[in-house]
């Protein structure tokens, strides 16, 4: 039964192909933190690296129109004063990215279309609200300016970017460690792997877990799920004889699971990163030189091998493309960026075409960069599926987009003001209070220059983006 699904199947011959050298990013400084997260990302327009820097926490970003040899000079994203533990861009904006660091903070960056002169230092936005080391962030799907951050405080936070301020705290529902969190498709649901083995479902605007599965892998070491699109969930562990192992859950029905499978004894943690319009999971672990895919599918076993991509050098960590970023007219349906210790290569997964035009099965309609609600619509309530484009006609990335923050800051409220005295009793109250007012005057006045100053380097940096364009 299994042959016959997989021989059926249009992604039984999907090629994985390393890029040619001069298509790599030569002579990067890797973090050498652990790696609980892939440690790169990529969008249509960038790559982001998390690098070693002396003294605190940063990444490289790199636009991708540019490879070869990387400048040891060449700005880097600098804020943290630790470690930057994992990254991740914002779906619905290709030009946010936000960072999560060992310093217990998460911050929030805008990236300019051109390369900057000097490293980038001001975030956007800084949320505090984690008391340990934060490892985990995940932007929501479908809502705008909606990110969720996991720390070692066992806390999942929900903030809304827009104004800097926590719209949820899931703070008593993981006794331990929190090894992954994963949105669902529409954002309504979180599924969550943690150190006391349990799988929890969980929703997050009711604080409620839905559904629970303990030692859905037996192991101690760390396991990962992801939703797929059909509503299972997938999910990486270890058996109790510390071999890997893969499972598909129902999670109407945690008793048993669709499918459970062991693949080897290696001790890298498996990386899930899952495909919804082809349905293919693929597998990448820290320390492998491989890559395995696996189709999901209504038919048993469910979970069937496609093929492995194999290479002579273990990967450091693994960045994601999202679909709208592949290139079409090669027939391209998922691109990795494998971290080496001093370089970052391409990998490309093609499916083999004879035909030039544009192939409708290998691209359904896939999640596009409007979001389709705003923060607060989700948080109360409301629930809506990905905004789809279609790829026919390839992605053109949208011009650079501002992510506007308005935070409501305590300093533009005057405090009340105190009963009068007179001038016998103590000139030292009056005194006090007019340093005061002078001050909250002046620092409105410096508030008000800075934010025209803003606008004036906004306006500037859209010139240069236009003349850039324009020389291209």
């Amino acid at each position: 039964m299994s042959r016959r699904v997989v021989r059926r199947s249009k992604f039984r011959h999907v090629f994985g192909q390393a890029a040619k050298a001069d298509q790599s990013y030569e002579d990067i400084r890797v973090s050498k933190v652990t790696w609980d997260s892939s440690f790169c990302a990529v969008n249509p327009k960038f790559l982001a690296i998390i690098v070693e820097a002396g003294g605190g926490g940063a990444f490289i970003v790199l636009p991708l129109a540019k490879t070869g040899r990387v400048d040891k000079n060449y700005p880097l994203v600098t804020g943290h004063t630790a470690p930057v533990l994992d990254i991740d861009w914002c779906p619905h904006n290709d030009n946010v990215i936000a960072s999560a660091s060992d310093d217990t903070t998460v911050m929030v960056w805008q990236i300019p279309d051109y390369t900057p002169m000097r490293n980038i230092t001001e975030p956007i936005l800084t949320l505090e609200g984690h008391s340990k080391r934060v490892g985990i962030l995940c932007w929501h799907p479908t809502a705008r300016n909606v990110l969720l951050s996991a720390g070692g405080d066992n806390v999942i936070l929900i903030w809304n970017v827009g104004t800097g301020e926590v719209l949820l705290s899931l703070d008593d529902m993981h006794p331990d460690v929190i090894h992954s969190v994963c949105w669902n498709s529409n954002g309504s649901l979180l599924a969550t792997t943690c150190k006391d083995k349990n799988l929890r479902i969980i929703d997050p605007r009711k604080g409620q877990v839905v559904a629970e599965r303990f030692a859905a892998h037996e192991g101690m070491r760390p396991m990962r799920a992801v939703f797929t699109r059909q509503g299972h969930i997938f999910t990486t562990g270890f058996t109790r004889m510390s071999q890997r192992e893969l499972g598909l859950w129902d999670p109407n029905n945690f008793e048993e699971p669709v499918a459970l499978q062991e693949m080897d004894t290696s001790n890298g943690v498996l990386l899930p990163f899952y495909d919804p319009d082809s349905s293919i999971v693929y597998l990448c672990g820290k320390g492998d030189s491989s890559i395995r895919y696996f189709e999901i599918t209504d038919e048993p076993p469910f979970v069937h091998y496609l093929n492995t991509f194999s290479s002579k050098e273990p990967q450091r960590g693994m960045g994601f493309m999202p679909k709208r970023g592949l290139d079409v007219s090669k027939c391209e349906i998922a691109r990795f960026y494998k971290l080496h210790e001093r370089k970052c290569e391409p990998i490309i997964m093609t499916v083999p075409r004879k035909s030039d035009l544009f192939q409708d099965d290998l691209y359904p309609d896939t999640p596009g960069p409007e979001p389709a609600l705003e923060a607060d619509e989700w948080l109360s309530g409301q629930d809506a599926e990905p905004v789809l484009i279609s790829l026919r006609d390839g992605y053109v990335p949208p011009k650079h987009r501002e992510l506007r923050v308005t935070k409501r800051n305590i300093l533009d409220v005057r405090p009340p003001a105190g009963p009068r005295r007179s001038q016998s009793a103590s000139d030292a109250p009056l005194s006090q209070q007019h340093t005061l007012e002078t001050l909250l005057e002046e620092i409105k006045a410096l508030r008000e220059q800075v934010q025209a100053q803003e606008q004036r380097i906004t306006a500037l940096e859209n010139m240069l983006c236009e003349l850039v364009d324009g020389t291209d």
